[in-house]
């Protein structure tokens, strides 16, 4: 759920309203681990969102990772899930599972302790696949397992927008092609 506090509440709106904006024609998909479904929470709590949010895949588990991701099994077992290469997998895989442009996806670790690859609680990687690619960002963030899944949404949810305004400024998302 996603949290009651004002400021989250609005600056979690504002962002996705930001994004479906940017996107415009453009389509949109997740796959989530540690967040559990938030992001595509976010993105459809905004009116007018099925025009480009088309779904997410919440990948809880290496099984599903593997499974509907095509994230492959000796990355999960010698990487962990908790690491840039999955990010990236499940990226590319969101993408190409639902058919969009653009992906999302999320794996870190909300709590509690450390993962057996050594990974803080906090630690999170970010990926972000599109016509351009795959970019993976890590981040590290603080506090209880609310809170890192809360920062964790908003990091990617305004990494993925800055990527979009990116391409648009570098000529890979030309101005004619829209909608």
């Amino acid at each position: 759920m996603i949290s009651q506090d004002p400021k989250y509440v609005l600056e979690t709106e504002e962002i996705c309203r930001k994004l479906l904006d940017a996107l415009d024609g453009r389509t949109l998909a997740t796959a989530e681990s540690c967040t559990g479904g938030g992001i595509g929470q976010a993105i459809t709590m905004i009116p007018g969102s099925s025009k480009v949010y088309k779904g997410g895949i919440i990948s809880y588990v290496n099984e599903i990772k593997r499974d509907l991701l095509h994230v492959p099994a000796s990355m999960l077992e010698t990487k962990g899930a908790v690491s840039a290469d999955v990010a990236m997998a499940m990226a590319y895989g969101a993408r190409n599972a639902l058919g969009t442009d653009m992906a999302i996806s999320v794996t870190g670790l909300a709590g509690p302790g450390v993962d057996e690859f050594g990974n803080q609680v906090g630690t999170v990687y970010i990926g972000i696949a599109d016509w351009d690619g795959v970019k993976v960002y890590k981040r590290l963030f603080t506090g209880d397992r609310a809170q890192v899944r809360e920062e964790t949404i908003l990091a990617a949810l305004t990494l993925a927008l800055e990527r979009v305004r990116w391409l648009e400024a570098n000529g890979f998302y030309p101005q004619e092609e829209r909608g």
